[in-house]
């Protein structure tokens, strides 16, 4: 393995998991350097992060930014299909590891998902598996990180449940709400990956949480949180697209997409395993409840409609 160099990349620095794990790594006093689609996004992260585009049109520019570096973070996945954007997340992937390679990175931590599968009916889990053996293909040194649901601020899903539950009167439950989650704090899994990412040997962590809940479980924590009135009634799951859609078409967003919806129903977003994460989802809420869902979080603005100030 070649000597650490002191700088490291992280692919979507400015999002969400990419950013906690950069905050760690600045903090230690790592050099990072991000590759995004956002670079005109303002970040606050001022001139400690080094902004580069993605290269996945040319394949020795992509290993050019690559060079020098000690550790890639990749967090890149494109979550579902919009406009001229799909699941080209899987061949991009393979390209920016195999540009790793190239370059002489000393080792990939990559972010996966809990239970993923090459055989699965689900495109989500079974790009995440596809992505995960085209990493292993390489033959670098490398950790694959499987979060569950990760939680903490900044995050959609559960910014935008809580949201919904402080202006609705009702709260749809999908199918019994009896399907297991186990809430990972971001903060966690960036820990998580820092520590792996300084390790040599071949890898593959579990990032869940420390309590174990029922979907109708968590909602109901978070509606006692952020102080909701909102009745939780059950329906169809054949139902809930269609109220996932109008939803969407009135919040101009993506609120959930029926694969994801039946990835967390199969509790393929939670493990047996021990827990990994340190911060409970309870406790956390207990103290962030007051600030969960007063703003609407757009997953579209987020990763499609980005302006150059957002």
């Amino acid at each position: 393995m070649s000597a650490d160099t002191g700088l490291d990349v992280v692919t979507g620095a400015v999002s969400y998991t990419g950013r906690s794990i950069t905050e760690l790594l600045l903090a230690q006093g790592r050099s990072v350097r991000t590759l995004t689609h956002h670079t005109d996004r303002a970040h606050g992260l001022g001139a400690d992060l080094d902004v580069r585009p993605y290269r996945f049109d040319d394949g020795r520019a992509l290993a050019a930014t690559l060079e020098g570096v000690s550790t890639l973070y990749n967090t890149y996945w494109v979550r579902f299909t919009h406009g001229g954007a799909s699941f080209e997340a899987v061949a991009n992937s393979r390209l920016l590891f195999e540009a790793a390679a190239d370059a002489g990175v000393r080792r990939i931590v990559h972010i996966s998902i809990t239970n993923p599968s090459a055989d699965s009916e689900l495109p989500y889990f079974r790009g995440k598996a596809l992505v995960e053996r085209a990493l292993v293909a390489t033959g670098a040194s490398h950790a694959i990180v499987r979060p569950t649901v990760v939680f903490g601020r900044g995050d959609v899903l559960l910014n935008n449940i809580a949201w919904l539950l402080r202006r609705l009167p009702l709260f749809a439950v999908p199918g019994s709400g009896r399907y297991r989650v186990r809430p990972v704090h971001v903060d966690d899994v960036a820990r998580l990956c820092v520590a792996a990412g300084a390790e040599a040997d071949d890898m593959v962590i579990d990032a869940v949480g420390p309590e174990v809940l029922t979907f109708e479980d968590m909602v109901d924590v978070v509606r006692r949180a952020v102080g909701s009135r909102a009745r939780l009634v059950h329906v169809p799951l054949a139902a809930v697209p269609v109220l996932t859609r109008l939803l969407g078409l009135l919040l101009r967003d993506v609120l959930l997409t029926t694969d994801e919806l039946r990835g967390l129903m199969a509790e393929l977003v939670t493990t047996d395993g021990p827990a990994t994460g340190e911060i409970a989802f309870s406790e956390w809420l207990a103290a962030e409840g007051d600030h969960l869902g007063r703003k609407y979080a757009s997953e579209l603005a987020r990763h499609f409609r980005v302006p150059a100030t957002a």
